[in-house]
């Protein structure tokens, strides 16, 4: 098939692109290179790049056109990124996705949509299922910005599915890591990686005690792969990740550990970290009930492995100065 990936250019893009081509599809990418590096996509052969955003809708309708169906990355991700323009966040988020499922709905073109655990924002399930309510901060807290944007492209997504019979799939990504991502954002695996490589402090913001779910991108890509242009998904939201739960005080030791580094932990509030009135939530794990039942996912990769990887990549592209 020829496929578009908005968002291609990123990390989880560039992983689902290499996939894509490896199953023999035809794939172009649109990417304003905004967090996305084309060095991350500069090594597929056959991969056509565009450089340009989903907010210019000529260029999303034209390539829309000629493809068979649409993966929707595409998005500002990242809490330093969040936290420092929430305006960028909200219009790119929100009139991004609108234009691509106008043009994906002209053209009727199976599209799958990239959200977020992040939607469930404070909610204190101990694990959240697709259909649990949504529990959101203050609208004075840019924090909430980003969960509120990804909740607005769900709730388009599926009016496109129920009004106009678009077909649609959402899946709701969890924490996922691997090679070629950065912490330049917020991102908190490679951002520890990468401060125990240089042999500094890690970071740990609040006291420590919250939990994440990490999960190996190479266990969701062919999971995404699996979900688009099949006909009962359509409509539908899933959970992607992991259920391996660690804290981020336990889980910067093990960083510690497995890079074989010298230094220790400092932890810094909140407020220092991202400014007055951010807010975290405490725990948040997905329940995976639902995407096993549909194409039987489960996750292989330990969150060892998955930190073997990552630290194997940040100390190639530290050598090399990337």
């Amino acid at each position: 098939m020829r496929v578009l990936v908005t968002g291609g250019a990123g990390f989880i893009g560039s992983h689902l692109c290499e996939c894509l081509v490896t199953q023999g599809h035809q794939v172009f990418v649109l990417d304003d290179l905004s967090t996305g590096r084309y060095e991350n996509i500069e090594h597929i052969e056959g991969l056509t790049c565009i450089i340009d955003s989903t907010l210019n809708q000529e260029i999303v309708r034209d390539l829309v056109r000629e493809v068979n169906v649409v993966y929707h990355l595409a998005a500002t991700v990242g809490v330093q990124l969040v936290v420092s323009q929430p305006v960028t966040t909200i219009v790119n988020n929100i009139r991004g996705t609108e234009t691509v499922l106008e043009e994906t709905c002209r053209y009727r073109r199976p599209l799958l949509i990239t959200s977020t655990s992040e939607v469930y924002g404070k909610g204190v399930s101990d694990t959240f299922r697709e259909t649990d309510d949504r529990v959101m901060g203050a609208t004075s807290l840019t924090r909430w910005s980003y969960a509120a944007s990804k909740a607005i492209d769900e709730f388009l997504a599926l009016a496109y599915w129920h009004e106009k019979r678009h077909p649609t799939v959402i899946v709701r990504l969890f924490n996922i890591v691997g090679p070629r991502q950065t912490g330049r954002y917020g991102m908190v695996i490679p951002r520890f990686v990468e401060q125990a490589l240089r042999d500094e402090p890690l970071t740990v913001y609040g006291d420590g005690q919250q939990t994440r779910c990490f999960t190996y991108v190479g266990d969701v890509v062919p999971a995404l792969t699996q979900l688009i242009g099949r006909r009962e998904f359509y409509g539908e939201v899933f959970n992607l990740g992991s259920t391996e739960r660690v804290t981020i005080e336990s889980l910067a030791k093990l960083v510690i550990e497995r890079v074989g580094a010298s230094c220790g932990i400092v932890y810094v509030p909140y407020e220092e970290a991202y400014g007055f009135g951010y807010e975290d939530m405490r725990h948040r794990a997905p329940s995976l009930e639902k995407i096993e039942r549909a194409i039987g996912y489960a996750p292989v990769t330990s969150l060892d492995q998955t930190l073997d990887t990552v630290i194997e990549d940040m100390r190639g592209r530290l050598e090399s100065g990337q």
